[in-house]
This record gives C-alpha cells, structure tokens and sequence, in this order.
C-alpha cells in the first residue's frame, strides 16, 4: 500500500480509510482556539488536509480565560 497524503486520498485509492494512519510531522502543533470556534476549525481542517492527526495532546481543552458577548435576557 502507498502512502496516502490525507484520508480523502486513501478513499479514492482503496474505497477505504481503513488503513490510513496520519503523518505526525514536525510542523504539527498544538492551537489554543476553543471548540466550536471558526479558528479551531480552521486548524482541524488543515490537519486533515496535511494528513495530519486531527488532535494534538496539548490543545485547548476548555474555556478558560475566554470572554465572549453576552445578549442580555428579554
């Protein structure tokens, strides 16, 4: 089997993503964008694109010293 660039790449090859395993490169790092965030998507995006693991062990893991908009109640 050849090495696939993305999981995409291995199920137009094979029909599969069975044995696809991403490439854990040196330019793979953590983001500290919270879930759900434009940004955070963003990142997963392109790791996938890269064949990259989709998460990294040191990224956000909650909201802490985040502040966002609150819509005050009616």
């Amino acid at each position: 089997m050849t090495v696939c660039k993305n999981v995409f790449e291995a199920i137009l090859r094979y029909g599969h993503d069975e044995d696809f395993v991403p490439q854990d490169w040196n330019d793979f790092k953590e983001t500290d964008a919270p879930a759900g965030s434009s940004e955070k998507i963003e990142v997963l995006r392109k790791r996938v694109e890269l064949g990259q693991p989709l998460w990294h062990g040191s990224d956000r893991v909650d909201y802490s010293g985040l502040t966002g908009a609150i819509r005050p109640r009616e």
